[in-house]
């Protein structure tokens, strides 16, 4: 990934939301961590009998996606709001997207397109949170991402990451565990997969052994670090800084003791046609580690693609750049994930923070609209070929079935077999709903 620091409208930095050193890791030592901790308990159990998802995949649009030129295309609307895209058929008789997306059009069979989907926040910070925590924000608490959740509550295979993310989502608390505890945050994947097909993968920041350093030498030093634990008596060993701590360093630990999720981030061993049916992009072969992630056991994974900030001459961005990644993407990883019979078990949200607006402003570009938005979603239990909802003949506002952020987390823990309404602790004991108003949207489920 480029290393340059780039700023949206609002000044935020789009920044990896968590940055730990191998130093933290294996020693031990990151004040931060420390700082931020709070009580992650060890006992993660798969919850409900009915569950059809076992993991997720969020393909994140960061900066607010014009929905209105992508999955709910306005081609009759008067001029100043309609785009210049025409509407193309899909698979699915009535179902019409983008011509700036045939491939996706190809796929249309296994999709859920959410249409009235909206929110009240325009803000791109606090959107990403409500979005990516099935939460809207508040000051008294931080809620935890998604991923968060599905790491805290479902059980993963050992060697492997719970909950991973692929470049940034936003600043502001997006993607992190908020009141769960460091124990509970995202491992970072760094790297671009080397592109086509080139040799290469990814790598989880942090966690690699340099130099002379063996796991021998790891298993010595960590054996160490538990009889100095064991011998001062004085540390009140349940200490909820301990415990989130201890969590995530035995994850560490056992990641870099086993090789599934080295292998499965290791791309020079798949298929050359199968990389390139994802695109040579770090977004398009991240979507390719994830779901060799998947494979692997991993629970979440979180891949992000940036630049849909678009203020200005958005059709020219959409026709270069940000439509003919997202499409080949999207429809590679779902194609991919059903010939190889995982997308009944897996979750795919496409989605960012907010839509944008139906009005075409004086540069070309459409401004924040939290108002009117869509995602699309697939597998895990979620109908095939399936439009829900609608907009008005503008695109100003949901028409018909409305459903809100939270109700879209709900319904995907659904699949999960987690209830919205299951509570969770604060770190002073405090019971908290999983999404305070979210419910499942049954219409959208098999």
């Amino acid at each position: 990934m480029s290393a340059t620091r780039r700023t949206d409208c609002e000044g935020f930095h789009r920044r990896d939301a968590l940055t730990i050193g191998s130093a933290g890791i294996l020693g031990l030592t990151l004040p931060g961590i420390l700082a931020s901790e709070a009580k992650a308990k060890a006992a993660n159990k798969d919850r409900g009998s009915g569950q059809k998802a076992k993991s997720v995949i969020l393909l994140w649009l960061a900066g607010g996606p014009a929905t209105i030129d992508m999955w709910d295309n306005k081609p009759d609307a008067p001029e100043g709001i309609r785009g210049e895209f025409k509407s193309i058929d899909t698979k699915v008789t009535g179902m019409q997207l983008a011509e700036t997306f045939p491939k996706t059009a190809q796929v249309g069979d296994k999709l859920t397109i959410v249409r009235s989907l909206y929110h009240t926040i325009p803000s791109h910070g606090p959107a990403a949170v409500f979005m990516t925590t099935g939460n809207k924000p508040t000051a008294a608490l931080q809620y935890p991402a998604l991923g968060s959740i599905a790491s805290k509550l479902l059980k993963t295979e050992v060697g492997v990451p719970p909950y991973v993310t692929f470049g940034d989502i936003r600043n502001g608390g997006a993607g992190q565990a908020g009141y769960l505890g460091t124990g509970y945050n995202p491992f970072i994947i760094e790297g671009n997969g080397g592109g086509g097909r080139n040799a290469g993968g990814f790598s989880v920041r942090g966690l690699t052994l340099k130099g002379t350093f063996t796991l021998e030498d790891l298993e010595k030093r960590d054996s160490l670090l538990r009889k100095l634990d064991t011998g001062l008596g004085g540390l009140d060993q349940s200490n909820e800084l301990v415990d989130g701590l201890d969590t995530f360093h035995q994850q560490a630990l056992e990641i870099l003791k086993s090789d599934k999720t080295r292998k499965a981030l290791d791309l020079s061993t798949e298929k050359p046609a199968t990389r390139d049916l994802y695109g040579n992009t770090p977004f398009g072969q991240g979507a390719l580690a994830a779901r060799r992630l998947v494979e692997a056991g991993v629970r979440f994974s979180t891949v992000s693609f940036g630049g849909w900030d678009t203020h200005s001459q958005t059709f020219n961005a959409h026709k270069t750049r940000l439509a003919p990644t997202t499409d080949t993407v999207l429809a590679a990883l779902i194609k991919d994930l059903d010939d190889r019979g995982l997308l009944d078990s897996t979750v795919v949200m496409c989605a960012g923070e907010f839509g944008r607006t139906p009005k075409v402003n004086k540069n070309s570009g459409r401004d924040h609209w939290a108002r009117s938005m869509a995602c699309v979603l697939a597998g895990g239990g979620f109908k095939r070929g399936y439009v829900h909802g609608s907009t008005d003949a503008s695109g100003m506002a949901p028409a018909t079935e409305p459903v809100t952020p939270d109700d879209v987390a709900g319904t995907i823990f659904h699949t999960l077999g987690i209830a919205p309404n299951t509570e969770l602790q604060t770190p002073t004991g405090r019971p908290v709903q999983l999404f305070r108003e979210g419910k499942v949207v049954e219409k959208l489920l098999t």
